[in-house]
């Protein structure tokens, strides 16, 4: 069985977003704190958080399925698990660095596959099919996160993060793709140094990445074709050394987004302001949004997988029926 960990959550929470770390700059933490009602609007200070289920090597792409479990990779055991509410593990697939996890329209488990550097479609049974592994005839580096879209295609980070030792890097940049079902792959911007976790905001219009090399969150706007325009800074995460950098990325029904970086989870609105971090006991990688509402954030944290009751409810995109007017450009 899962268990809750002592005390309550506003124990672990650093809600003014590591003000003591940003000694000297009194706006910014003046900022922090005018935000302070809005993150109590998103999390009750009393929600306890919860072991689902440890022992992991190292946790990544955590994803809800209605039928009552978590899928979870594991990058250092190099298996896909599903994960039961209490605490039961099974073991669905064994697979050389399994990073990022998705469903897409047609519920079909989607995963970045770092050592096959692909994206790929796993089975209920175990096998798989390699949906892309190339642009214009290259190996991608090592797909690392993807997501859906609101158009249903696939959106997937490409970076160099898990490109295997002594495999050549084919592609001289680490890009973002997109990936329709007749599996076409279009780049869509190759400006970050990194990237790694990604999200479109609710209504389509804005698309986030986080850079974990330069340990920031991007934002473009999203044109009616589906490409993108206008790249610029939409926050930090700094951190000390061994502290994470950000990574995973959700969006809640509003248009908050909560980023895995430095110490835990930083709650950020669409505006841009950081309105807290949930600090956790072990580095978080990845979340995602779970239960029968969607209210509920399931965290993979090393070691671990953790559980939290919000107030907010999650952006969903796979749940979403298709259809957006977003118009085909083929590579």
């Amino acid at each position: 069985m899962g268990h809750t960990l002592s005390g309550t959550l506003a124990a672990a929470l650093l809600v003014l977003g590591l003000e003591l770390a940003w000694a000297g700059r009194p706006q910014r933490a003046f900022q922090l704190a005018a935000q302070r009602s809005q993150f109590w609007a998103v999390i009750d200070p009393s929600a306890k958080l919860t072991v689902v289920a440890s022992g992991f090597g190292f946790t990544e792409g955590p994803v809800w399925d209605d039928l009552g479990f978590l899928y979870v990779s594991d990058e250092t055991i190099n298996k896909i698990f599903r994960v039961y509410p209490e605490g039961r593990k099974e073991e669905l697939i064994a697979l050389g660095d399994p990073d990022g996890n998705t469903f897409d329209r047609r519920h079909r488990l989607i995963d970045c596959a770092s050592v096959l550097r692909a994206i790929i479609e796993v089975m209920p049974d175990g096998t798989y099919k390699i949906l892309a592994d190339r642009y214009q005839g290259k190996k991608f580096n090592s797909p690392n996160d993807v997501i859906v879209g609101p158009d249903g295609a696939l959106y997937f980070t490409d970076p160099t993060l898990d490109l295997v030792a002594g495999e050549k890097q084919e592609i001289p940049f680490q890009g973002v793709y997109r990936l329709d079902d007749k599996g076409n792959v279009r780049l869509l911007t190759k400006d970050l140094t990194q990237p790694n976790g990604l999200a479109f905001s609710p209504d389509g219009r804005h698309f986030y990445v986080d850079d974990s090399e330069k340990r920031n969150i991007r934002v473009y706007d999203v044109r009616p074709d589906g490409s993108f325009e206008n790249g610029r800074v939409f926050g930090e995460e700094p951190g000390g050394k061994g502290e994470g950098v950000p990574d995973g990325m959700k969006v809640d029904t509003v248009g908050n987004l909560y980023i895995t970086g430095p110490l835990g989870i930083w709650v950020w609105d669409a505006q841009g302001h950081h309105l807290g971090t949930i600090i956790l006991p072990e580095q978080p990688a990845n979340l995602a949004w779970g239960d029968r509402d969607y209210g509920t954030l399931y965290i993979t944290a090393t070691t671990s997988v953790y559980r939290l009751r919000m107030k907010a409810k999650g952006y969903v995109p796979y749940l979403e029926g298709v259809g957006s007017g977003v118009q085909e450009t083929k590579q």
